[in-house]
């Protein structure tokens, strides 16, 4: 049977106020002295690293470990040995933890490194500033940093991922602060970092946009310590005054003077919170408790001590024992409180009662009926609190049996407790080494758990716990698939289980083996093949690549990998042509214009999509690559298309003709191209025509670009009538179509004795009908009549009508006797004179 919880319960504040000491491991022998070396504990039952501190003497003869001098170690909370590695990058200024449990650690030139717990680690740097005068100081929290740099400047980094460093006002200091500390930004109100620096007697306050002078008169101080939530500061002064203060510094909350407890012996080591509601304050072998009202509690220990300060209490260790100093908890305190008679405190004696077949029960279920369901839910929170799992039992089953009473309780509550608690009990196993508490837990979540687990390549626990707790068991198998990779690297000398899983094949189908064994979860294989790929198994890498389902995460690692033909298989694969293009424009951007093309025309049809995608893109924004890919791939037609859209739109005639000349040659090299070869050269010596048109025309007429029907009529409309039939022979064009055309010109420009003279100057062979009609049609009806007699005797009459020439309409009729004709125009005549007339001539030749 455990101890009773109030064991190790320690009265302040005139007994209204309990602290206990709850320890955690027995460390006995397993850490070296903790006063020869630099120590950085993680917070929320994180690890602690240890740096031998080269400014302390080491006696002769005394035994120190082999990796004292050089090398940071990581122990667990238990003692156990978590990472060893050597530092041979200048000199280390701080180290300190993220909120992920990695270590970073910054040397004085501004480089730092941040660490996993397997050794592997990230490589930044605060800039070149940094560089050149050097890193005096930084201070650390879980999501950045703040450097103190040679020139006395504040720099600050967000994050751990490289970001660029951001310089703070400038406090205008002359020499360091003897002290300084930072205040996280999600613990300040601003959500800004905020920086503490003792200069002189007072405090600077510094942030992004100001420094503040807090004017204070009891400085120096030599050790500033802001609460976990930030509302509270502690200072303590080179006389060993302790003070507490707000942290905007307008309220004093209590004052210590450190010089008065007995069996302090030396320099106070480290000034630490306790939670938000006590200080810790410690020396060699002592750890005193501070309360608001200046209330202390003495805890002794053996050796050099180490004080982390958590958010619901402070963790210490010492030579043989990690112990967790906390405020005991309300809802332990109301059960197990000496004479308590809340009701959570009835109903576990009600329960013990029942347990022991006592009647007793039933009266103390009765009288706290009203406050049942409080009770209850007071020993479901009890049972969080307490770290053995006696204690956490009894409470549990006091819940449980104050539910049997109750007509209507969610049990939610209860059974998630059930389940946290077996989470917390197995990752506080000492192997383990978490001693989590309920409230860090809460506070941090089940799925960064999951995460710090993973670092420290428990794989196993991690997945039984996403199980639990039903949680995606996709982060701890994605890990575990990188650490079985890293772990099974080819080596020469290779022994034992993992060596013989050394071949690509293998580790593949481990890896999707156990995949498919939990369900063929949605891990992405993408992710585990680049990890494959940075340790350079780039086979493994695209084996496991074969298994990602979605191609939007294969390509872009493939193309990483140099894989390129490979990428644009997957791409064309997927039929998603952006993806097609975003491969199509990384190859373009990267490979030689010959190995591009090369690579898409030895595809084959396989690749024939992003062929023609390439082209469709090309054509609209790159022509340069569209021809040389055509030229590349002997595509001689499309080069010569190409070549003439290119030319539709120039404007330049030189540059036109060049391009239709080039057209022109294409089609030749093409034997079954020799028709539009030959129109491409007759089509070139047209515009050069145009040119000497233009020339002679001194500029004022425009003939370039236009078609040889135009040429001919802007030459005619122009008065260069042997120009005109200087191109009808040069270019063969038909009598037809060049009598049309000079007709056309003739009647545009009213030029009828030329027309005239045209039309006599050979026998049409268009007839002379055209000419009536035309001549018609643009409103020329007199000019038309002249050409009526010329026309067939049938066609006369009619056309006589078109021209509005009725009488010689009666005439025509008249003299070839086709009374029926006349009858018929009779009907359309204009008006009843003229149709009168027709009358009289019809009857004339009855």
């Amino acid at each position: 049977m455990s101890e009773h919880p109030t064991t190790s319960w320690q009265a302040m504040q005139n007994g209204t106020v309990f602290y206990r000491r709850q320890q955690l491991y027995s460390i006995l022998g397993k850490l070296p002295d903790l006063g020869d070396y630099i120590i950085a504990g993680c917070r929320y039952s994180g690890p602690l690293a240890m740096m031998r501190d080269n400014t302390k003497l080491i006696a002769v003869g005394r035994v120190t470990p082999a990796h004292a001098k050089s090398q940071i170690q990581v122990y667990s909370s238990a003692g156990e040995g978590l990472l060893l590695f050597s530092w041979d990058h200048g000199r280390i200024i701080r180290f300190g933890w993220t909120l992920n449990e990695q270590l970073v650690v910054l040397n004085e030139e501004g480089v730092y490194r941040v660490y996993d717990l397997q050794g592997e680690y990230q490589q930044y740097s605060l800039g070149t500033e940094a560089s050149e005068v050097g890193v005096v100081d930084a201070r650390m929290y879980e999501n950045g940093m703040v450097a103190l740099t040679g020139s006395l400047t504040l720099l600050e980094v967000k994050g751990w991922e490289g970001a660029r460093p951001m310089t703070l006002a400038n406090p205008n200091l002359t020499d360091p602060p003897m002290s300084w500390a930072i205040i996280p930004p999600d613990s300040n109100i601003s959500r800004h970092v905020e920086v503490l620096l003792s200069v002189e007697n007072t405090i600077y306050t510094v942030d992004n946009l100001e420094s503040v002078d807090q004017r204070l008169s009891q400085g120096p101080f030599t050790h500033l310590s802001p609460s976990p939530n930030g509302k509270s500061l502690a200072l303590l002064n080179a006389s060993g005054t302790l003070l507490v203060v707000s942290s905007d510094f307008q309220r004093r909350m209590a004052e210590f003077d450190t010089l008065n407890v007995p069996s302090a012996q030396g320099n106070v080591k480290q000034v630490e919170w306790c939670g938000n509601d006590a200080i810790v304050v410690t020396w060699d072998s002592l750890a005193v408790l501070v309360g608001p009202f200046a209330d202390t509690l003495q805890y002794y220990y053996v050796g050099n001590t180490f004080a982390i300060t958590e958010t619901d209490g402070v963790r210490i260790l010492g030579a043989d024992a990690c112990d967790l100093i906390q405020k005991v908890p309300s809802s332990t305190l109301s059960i197990f409180r000496p004479g308590s008679t809340s009701p959570a405190a009835i109903l576990y004696d009600a329960w013990e009662s029942f347990s022991q077949r006592s009647p007793k029960s039933d009266e103390s279920i009765r009288s706290i009926r009203p406050e049942l369901a409080t009770a209850v839910d007071r020993c479901i929170d009890a049972a969080g609190q307490e770290w053995e799992p006696y204690w956490q039992r009894r409470l549990l089953s006091a819940a449980k049996f104050g539910q049997g009473f109750l007509d209507l309780y969610d049990p939610t509550d209860f059974i998630n407790m059930g389940q946290t608690l077996k989470v917390l009990n197995a990752v506080r196993f000492y192997e383990i080494g978490i001693p989590l508490t309920y409230a860090q837990y809460s506070y941090t979540s089940p799925t960064h758990l999951i995460s710090r687990l993973t670092s420290r390549n428990m794989h196993l626990l991690a997945l039984r716990i996403s199980t639990f707790l039903s949680l995606k068991p996709d982060v701890v198998l994605k890990h575990w698939a990188s650490a079985k990779i890293m772990r099974t690297r080819p080596v020469a000398s290779g022994t034992g289980k993992d060596a013989e899983l050394d071949s690509d094949d293998e580790v593949c189908r481990l890896i999707v083996d156990k995949f498919k064994q939990l369900g063929d979860v949605e891990v992405s294989y993408a992710e585990i093949a680049k990890r494959a790929w940075e340790v350079g198994r780039t086979g493994l890498a695209t084996k496991l690549l074969d298994h990602e389902k979605r191609a939007s995460d294969q390509v872009p690692l493939l193309l990483s990998m140099k894989e390129d033909r490979l990428a644009l298989q997957k791409a064309v694969d997927s039929g998603d042509t952006d993806l097609v293009y975003q491969v199509l424009l990384h190859l373009h951007k990267h490979l030689t214009l010959g190995s591009f093309f090369r690579l898409i025309e030895d595809g084959g049809e396989h690749l024939a999509p992003a062929s023609r995608l390439l082209q469709v893109y090309a054509r609209e924004q790159d022509r340069d690559m569209l021809r040389d890919f055509y030229y590349s791939d002997d595509r001689r037609v499309e080069s010569a298309v190409l070549a003439l859209e290119e030319a539709s739109h120039m404007v330049d005639p030189s540059a036109r003709i060049t391009a239709v000349k080039s057209a022109q040659k294409f089609f030749s090299e093409d034997k079954d191209r020799n028709f539009e070869a030959k129109m491409m050269d007759e089509y070139s010596r047209l515009l050069t025509l145009q040119q000497q048109l233009e020339a002679e025309a001194d500029g004022k007429v425009t003939f370039f670009g236009q078609s040889v029907n135009e040429t001919i009529r802007t030459c005619i409309v122009n008065g260069m009538l042997k120009r005109a039939d200087k191109v009808k022979s040069d270019f063969k064009v038909p009598d037809k179509r060049f009598w049309y055309t000079k007709l056309y010109a003739l009647t545009e420009v009213r030029d009828f004795e030329g027309l005239d003279a045209f039309s006599k100057s050979k026998r049409s062979p268009i007839g002379y009908e055209s000419f009536v009609r035309h001549l018609v049609e643009k409103g020329h009806n007199k000019e038309a009549v002249a050409y009526v007699a010329r026309c067939d005797p049938p066609k006369r009459a009619d056309l006589y009508a078109e021209c509005d020439e009725w009488r010689m309409v009666g005439k025509e009729c008249k003299d070839r006797g086709d009374k029926a004709k006349l009858e018929q125009l009779r009907k359309k005549c204009p008006n009843s004179l003229i149709a009168r007339e027709l009358e009289q001539i019809a009857i004339s030749m009855k």
